[in-house]
């Protein structure tokens, strides 16, 4: 197990522990963290999942697919580190990865 830390909308954290192979959008989900919704179950097909990933992770992720992009352009509130939590699987080389949830 491992840690994801959420930057809530109005700047508060939340530390969360997580296991290796879930999403971020579960692990945030299964947290009662309300700023996540996970609406679509994590089958993409929504952006409620929505977090942004700085710098410091984003070189450890793979890159987002063109589906991906497609539903966070979308969002107002997209920009260069914006990621779908659903398609972000924890494993422990992102421990303590932050996720900046939009807001």
């Amino acid at each position: 197990m491992g840690k994801v830390i959420y930057v809530l909308p109005d700047g508060g954290e939340r530390a969360v522990e997580a296991r290796e192979g879930e999403s971020l959008m579960q692990v945030a989900v299964q947290a009662g963290i309300d700023a996540i919704e996970g609406e679509c179950g994590g089958e993409m097909s929504c952006a409620t999942c929505h977090v942004w990933i700085g710098d410091e992770c984003a070189t450890k992720l793979k890159r987002a697919s063109q589906d991906e992009l497609d539903l966070l352009e979308a969002d107002d509130l997209f920009t260069d580190e914006s990621r779908l939590g659903c398609q972000i699987k924890y494993s422990s080389e992102l421990d303590g990865i932050i996720a900046r949830i939009p807001g």
